[in-house]
């Protein structure tokens, strides 16, 4: 990708370390529906989208600061005013910002596997923060997941599940891709060289 030019300062940190929800709306300047992404890389999905969906706010955090301020400039460089990247740990500030079901859906691509068995405490979906998640989550909505780890898939499936989502497929299964999915920046390289990606699309029971 060549050589970045960081921006100076982390992004988005008016919105780390509050004690109570911002008013999206006036953030946003709109209405609209209100999507999370936890870990957005470069950005290469959160900007797509955000540019194919114009009225959807869209909220993606990142730690890696490398990333996510090359994303932040990008958005920049296209004129988007419905997307703002974060520069925090989701799990830590996540709980802060978004009231119960206000979220129309959560999109968690590509978390980092953890191979190692000791490390596997740092993985994003632990049962306190799944159970956060659905949560947030308005009745209906949608938690998109994408990863290259097969047995990780599974494994995130069945959290969520016992978290309280729902399978349309049936418990434990995966997902084909939809003909019209944007890919994110890491996907594309798996699309180019042929290795698999394994989808779940799973819905919070309405009502």
């Amino acid at each position: 990708m060549g050589r970045i030019n960081l921006l100076p300062h982390p992004v988005g940190q008016e919105f780390v370390g509050r004690t109570s929800p911002p008013d999206w709306a006036e953030v946003f300047g709109s209405d609209g529906p209100l999507e999370l992404e936890l870990g957005s890389g470069l950005g290469g999905f959160a900007i797509e989208y955000a540019a194919r969906f114009p009225k959807v706010r869209y909220v993606a955090f990142e730690r890696r600061k490398k990333f996510v301020r090359e994303a932040q400039r990008r958005a920049i460089s296209r004129g988007l005013s419905n997307i703002r990247f974060v520069e925090a740990d989701a799990r830590a500030e996540v709980r802060r910002l978004f009231k119960p079901a206000s979220l129309s859906v959560i999109r968690l691509q590509f978390p980092d596997p953890w191979w190692k068995r000791s490390h596997q405490k740092r993985a994003v979906l632990q049962p306190d923060f799944s159970r956060l998640l659905v949560e947030l989550l308005a009745p209906g909505g949608l938690l998109d997941l994408r990863t290259d780890v097969e047995d990780r898939a599974k494994q995130m499936i069945s959290a969520l599940e016992a978290a309280g989502l729902v399978n349309p497929l049936g418990a434990g299964s995966l997902h084909a891709p939809e003909v019209d999915e944007i890919p994110s920046t890491r996907e594309r390289r798996y699309l180019a060289s042929g290795a698999p990606i394994y989808r779940a699309r799973l819905r919070k029971p309405p009502g």
